[in-house]
């Protein structure tokens, strides 16, 4: 008797687990097509605005919206962003190889850190090869490594490096969408007849005579005009800071 009412209970326990299983895989089904739906509204509305002040957008805005908070980091005294360090034996550097290729020659330079650091080809110009120190899989835009080129040959880098003191004491949030980010730069920031060439996640800070840096998650839309002008937003509040000169 006490045998069958357990089996019982079994039973009903484990289509309850069931039904709520279920409820939580259609309950994750509906977010993602409601996601879905709002990022392609959101894409039909920036293009429609774009189309109305003559403003070119990438076709791969980012889609992605993840937590995040603000960052406190310190500038590493052992690497400095100003002085040009020659390297004892320079090299073609060519960023168009692939992958693989690509980390290969970088890790034959001698540049301390150098897996740190992601390449960024959008501000990459006239001989000089940037690339941004990484917080997780995030660029730190303010804290670069430059590779320098004399007669098809890298010849000497400058470079920053910061350690992360703290995550900050804020919680994690989620950033606003790159939509809401080009919508405001649209609407209230960008000329008629703007192209806009990147659009990206990352850090952004304001660099003082500190050797500590609060950064903050930023949407990074840069602009194809002469002086290569970059907009940074706010991705928790929305705060539009720019143009900024990208080009030297």
């Amino acid at each position: 008797m006490e045998w069958g009412r357990a089996k019982t209970i079994l039973i009903l326990s484990f289509l309850l687990l069931n039904v709520v299983l279920g409820i939580q895989l259609w309950s994750s089904r509906a977010d993602l097509l409601d996601l879905e739906t709002n990022a392609i509204g959101a894409a039909e509305e920036i293009q429609r605005l774009s189309k109305s002040k003559n403003i070119q957008v990438p076709p791969d805005i980012p889609k992605d919206v993840p937590k995040l908070r603000e960052i406190v980091v310190r500038f590493d005294d052992n690497f400095n962003p100003e002085k040009a360090v020659p390297l004892a034996a320079p090299f073609k550097f060519d960023p168009l190889i692939s992958k693989g290729s690509f980390r290969d020659v970088l890790a034959k330079t001698g540049i301390p850190k150098i897996e740190s650091y992601q390449f960024d080809p959008m501000t990459s110009l006239g001989g000089t090869y940037v690339f941004h120190q990484l917080y997780g899989t995030l660029p730190m835009f303010d804290v670069q490594l430059r590779l320098f080129e004399k007669n098809g040959q890298i010849t000497s880098y400058q470079q920053g490096y910061v350690e992360v003191q703290s995550d900050g004491q804020q919680k994690e949030q989620k950033v606003i969408t790159a939509y809401i980010a080009l919508r405001s730069l649209i609407e209230n920031y960008l000329p008629s007849g703007a192209v806009i060439t990147s659009v990206r996640l990352g850090y952004h800070g304001q660099v003082y005579n500190s050797q500590t840096l609060n950064m903050w998650p930023s949407w990074r839309v840069s602009l194809g005009n002469a002086d290569g002008d970059v907009y940074y937003v706010h991705a928790l509040n929305g705060a539009v800071e720019g143009p900024q000169k990208s080009k030297k």
